[in-house]
């Protein structure tokens, strides 16, 4: 019998977790080793998926390990290899990640994709957008869940911190693995984390968390993205006039369809107007309206284009309509 920790798991997204059936991103290491064992405690309903970069020694034990637990608990288990090159490996990991995880979903119907952020991560995150230069919603780029376009980002461990978890594991005696990158200097978030975070929370955890609490509440009360129509994954927003907020309702809907973007590709969105965002992302921002859909490359029939042009609908908007079908008149 675990010797269970109380209240290591976000209440409001147990709620969520307990309706759905969700798939859980694992590692084998300290966070998401927890997580898995927690949510079995809870009852809650997931599978598992892991993805191998083979960057470290201990990678194929650590996919033999995540397979043999989902088959000891009745999961499935859901892995990829993936080669990279060093050049911005951390950004082209995440990207393959999410990639790998957000096919399983919708090849499996998962509702949830269930992460094993913690504490440490999100003032480790704020602690390098505050030195950025950024507001209230960026330094809180980290919510216990997120609405993303055909699931929700699940975090059930944001106000819990890894010392607390790592002690859940000893006090249970559960296999885990270090990943020694994490001690890896060359990498920023690893300066931030040893340097800053982990040094704060050893000493202020009670007050950060409740700090967190705190601005959460404030951002709900100062930003509210106004989306004034979602056709499939086109959404149209109404353009405050603020710079600042509408750069914001943009990097909210880009974020649920799957893209993170950069403070410079921001700035690009600010200074252009019309864009394609990683080769994958259109945004076009009129005077009233904001209209952000996928990216697409065809070539229209000209009857629909003039309709379009009328319609005064974005150049970069139009493939996508064409390519889903969706009437013009619709917008």
């Amino acid at each position: 019998m675990l010797q269970k920790l109380s209240n290591l798991l976000d209440s409001d997204t147990l709620k969520v977790l307990k309706k759905e059936k969700s798939l859980l991103a694992f590692s084998a290491g300290v966070d998401s080793t927890a997580l898995f064992f927690l949510l079995l405690e809870e009852n809650i309903k997931f599978d598992i998926a892991i993805v191998d970069y083979g960057k470290r020694e201990s990678s194929k034990d650590e996919l033999l390990y995540a397979k043999f637990l989902a088959e000891k608990y009745h999961k499935k288990c859901f892995d990829t290899k993936v080669v990279l090159d060093d050049s911005s490996f951390e950004q082209k990991a995440r990207d393959a990640r999410y990639d790998f995880f957000e096919k399983c979903i919708k090849e499996n119907g998962y509702k949830n994709l269930i992460t094993a952020h913690q504490l440490n991560d999100r003032v480790e995150w704020f602690l390098m957008q505050f030195t950025k230069g950024a507001g209230c919603v960026e330094l809180l780029g980290f919510e216990a869940c997120e609405k993303r376009d055909n699931y929700s980002l699940i975090r059930p461990l944001i106000n819990t911190s890894k010392e607390k978890l790592l002690g859940y594991l000893i006090e249970n005696g559960i296999k885990y693995f270090e990943d020694a990158s994490n001690r890896d200097k060359k990498y920023t978030r690893n300066r931030f984390r040893h340097n800053f975070s982990n040094e704060l929370l050893k000493e202020y955890e009670k007050g950060i968390t409740k700090s967190f609490e705190y601005l959460e509440i404030d951002k709900k009360r100062l930003f509210n993205l106004q989306v004034i129509k979602q056709i499939k994954k086109l959404y149209i927003l109404k353009n405050s006039g603020n710079e600042s907020e509408n750069l914001r309702a943009i990097d909210k809907i880009i974020k649920r369809l799957g893209i993170i973007i950069s403070a410079k590709q921001r700035n690009e969105i600010a200074s252009q107007k019309d864009i394609v965002i990683a080769h994958k992302i259109s945004v076009s921002l009129g005077d009233e309206k904001i209209y952000i859909a996928p990216y697409c490359n065809v070539t229209l029939d000209k009857k629909f284009k003039e309709q379009c042009r009328r319609l005064k609908i974005p150049p970069k908007i139009r493939a996508y309509l064409w390519i889903e079908g969706i009437n013009p008149k619709e917008m």
